[in-house]
């Protein structure tokens, strides 16, 4: 592949996230993109991004020709992000105001079809716009570096800055099972408004099939909505209402013969099976089942991704995105150790092995408002890193790389902890 640039540069091209995105977002090679120039000879003009702030350090394709829609795309849930992201972003929100004028100094990307090919044939966007009621939208993209584990994400608009879905794009085998996980957990949460506690999930919009890609629309999230501090304490009623999806306490069943350890058992045996660590998984699966075995554990649904940056509050409710990894069936518990491990190594850079030791001590100090006792918590906690390895392996088969803080670090610490 080349990296050059010029009027007849196609972006697709590109080693950068960039060419990472355009791939994505333009996967039909009937769609002309170019850089700074005209279309190609026969093609016909139908989008223009403002590629900000350069080609070579690409992080924003905003939308040109509709100035509301490209500074909406900018500026909407900007209370969310870091104060540096929310200074720039409000600074180009200014310029796009003003449409391509605004937004001249940044080198334009166009896009374009074939005279006789339909824009509805080619595009993605037009395909969403269908799906959405007809109405046209624009489309806006953050540009990252390219990601095995990363979803291309578009932010949809009207063209008078109506904010109208997120469209999510699984582009591979790791991002296309995490975008239909999503879609299909959105749709099994559209009984829970009512669920007392229960945090709002955005409803599900749309789930297509568009070029071997799965792309999911989620409903925007409220204007006003606003993320939780990081340093929140755990929220044990919401925690319990994902769990328990408002129906009662379930009874606790033990750990041996349940269905949650048949299927650390399976997904290990077939680690084994392709990658020389996954002995050490089916080793680690045993070694779950011997140690606590006996010990019952009220088994639920976990949102499995479940921290503060996927958190907010709305109306006096709390709101929760991401649902990806969402799952029934696990001890409950998991969702306040998760919380534990990912602020802990996200947040704070920590080792695996002190994110482990963060997962005890939170489990120390409010398990028992999830009605586990000493025993449980163990467990809970033994079972959560395992099923946190067998996900960094999923996703490491399915074509996203191994999680170089998780792996081989989280085997360590895993065998550790079942030989002390």
């Amino acid at each position: 592949m080349t990296t050059r640039v010029g009027p007849d540069a196609d972006p697709r091209t590109r080693v950068d996230g960039l060419g990472w995105v355009s791939r994505a977002v333009f996967p039909d090679d009937r769609v002309g993109l170019t850089v700074g120039g005209a279309p190609p000879v026969g093609h016909r003009e139908v989008a223009r991004y403002a590629v900000v702030p350069s080609v070579a350090r690409a992080r924003f394709l905003v939308p040109l020709g509709a100035p509301r829609a490209g500074a909406a795309s900018l500026l909407a849930y900007n209370a969310l992000r870091p104060p540096k992201v929310r200074a720039v972003r409000a600074v180009l929100g200014g310029l796009a105001r003003f449409g391509g004028v605004g937004l001249a100094s940044f080198p334009t990307l166009t896009v374009s079809v074939p005279a006789g090919v339909s824009a509805a044939e080619v595009l993605l966007t037009e395909r969403l716009a269908a799906d959405l009621g007809g109405r046209p939208l624009l489309a806006a993209c953050g540009v990252r570096p390219p990601d095995p584990n990363g979803k291309p994400t578009l932010q949809l608009f009207t063209a008078d800055g109506r904010p109208r879905g997120y469209a999510k794009i699984g582009w591979n085998d790791a991002t296309r099972a995490l975008v239909s996980a999503e879609a299909a957990a959105l749709r099994a949460l559209g009984g829970v408004a009512d669920v007392a506690d229960h945090p709002t999930p955005p409803r599900l919009l749309s789930e297509t099939a568009w070029a071997g890609q799965v792309v999911a629309v989620i409903e925007p999230l409220p204007p006003a909505v606003r993320g939780v501090p990081v340093d929140d304490p755990p929220r044990i009623a919401a925690l319990l209402a994902v769990a328990r999806r408002g129906g009662p306490a379930g009874t606790p069943r033990p750990l041996a013969g349940s269905t949650f350890l048949a299927r650390l058992a399976e997904l290990a045996a077939r680690a084994a099976a392709v990658e020389s660590a996954g002995a050490r998984a089916v080793a680690a699966v045993s070694a779950l089942a011997h140690r606590h075995g006996d010990t019952g554990v009220e088994f639920g649904h976990w949102h499995g991704d479940w921290v503060p940056w996927n958190l907010g509050r709305h109306a006096g409710r709390l709101v929760a995105w991401d649902w990806e990894h969402s799952a029934p069936d696990v001890p409950v518990g998991f969702d306040l150790a998760h919380d534990a491990f990912q602020r802990a190594l996200v947040l704070r850079g920590e080792s695996a092995d002190a994110a482990a030791s963060a997962v005890d001590g939170h489990l120390g100090r409010h398990g028992e408002r999830l009605g586990l006792d000493v025993a449980q918590r163990r467990l809970v906690a033994d079972a959560y890193l395992v099923e946190m390895w067998l996900r960094t392996w999923r996703l490491a088969d399915a074509g996203a790389g191994w999680n170089a803080a998780l792996h081989p670090a989280l085997l360590d610490v895993i065998e550790k902890r079942h030989s002390g």
